[in-house]
């Protein structure tokens, strides 16, 4: 009798250290992850290069015109690119491969959303991003390329706004100490 209890112990220690881990890995913020290069093509045609947007903060969400939980987000996602765009943050959003393009578009305009809207057509952005399968997906992204935060469902605005203003100073700050900095290829002449 007490074999099996030390056998019970052991599995629920077991059960209870595997839900732990995998709860630490599934909300745990992705502080390691660069995004590679990756094109988007935007609902006016544009094409944007990701790396071309380094040295400011990012806050990329994925979404679609059929997730509630996507269109309770757009106040804030507008707010936020009203509020920070100015000092450098850019907003994001990528409707998911499965929406139609007309639909995208429709809501876009309906919406008003003055933030960047880009389509996923081919996958592209979703394996980049890690094979994102949920929406509302949000993933903010430091000047250097490293994702710093991810969310799964609707994310809470004063912490992602916190977290934004901290990356506005960090990237203000590098920016005005590499402005200061002498160029290395200068040469000194008497």
């Amino acid at each position: 009798m007490s074999n099996l209890k030390i056998k019970d112990k052991l599995l629920v220690g077991f059960v209870l250290v595997f839900i732990g881990l995998l709860a630490y890995f599934w909300f745990s913020p992705s502080g390691l992850k660069v995004i590679s290069d990756l094109e988007l093509t935007t609902i006016k045609g544009e094409k944007i290069q990701l790396s071309s947007l380094r040295g400011q903060p990012l806050l990329v969400t994925f979404w679609a015109t059929s997730c509630p939980g996507c269109i309770k987000e757009m106040p804030h996602l507008i707010e936020l690119h009203n509020k920070y765009a100015a000092q450098g943050l850019k907003v994001i959003g990528i409707s998911m491969p499965y929406d139609r393009p007309d639909h995208v578009m429709k809501m876009a305009k309906q919406k008003a959303l003055p933030y960047t809207i880009a389509m996923d057509i081919n996958k592209q952005a979703v394996k980049a991003f890690g094979g994102v399968s949920l929406t509302p997906t949000t993933f903010l992204i430091a000047p250097n390329g490293t994702i710093v935060r991810q969310k799964i469902g609707e994310f809470d605005m004063y912490a992602v706004e916190k977290h934004i203003q901290q990356l506005l100073a960090l990237s203000n700050k590098t920016a005005s100490t590499q402005k200061l900095q002498p160029a290395n290829d200068v040469k000194k002449t008497n």
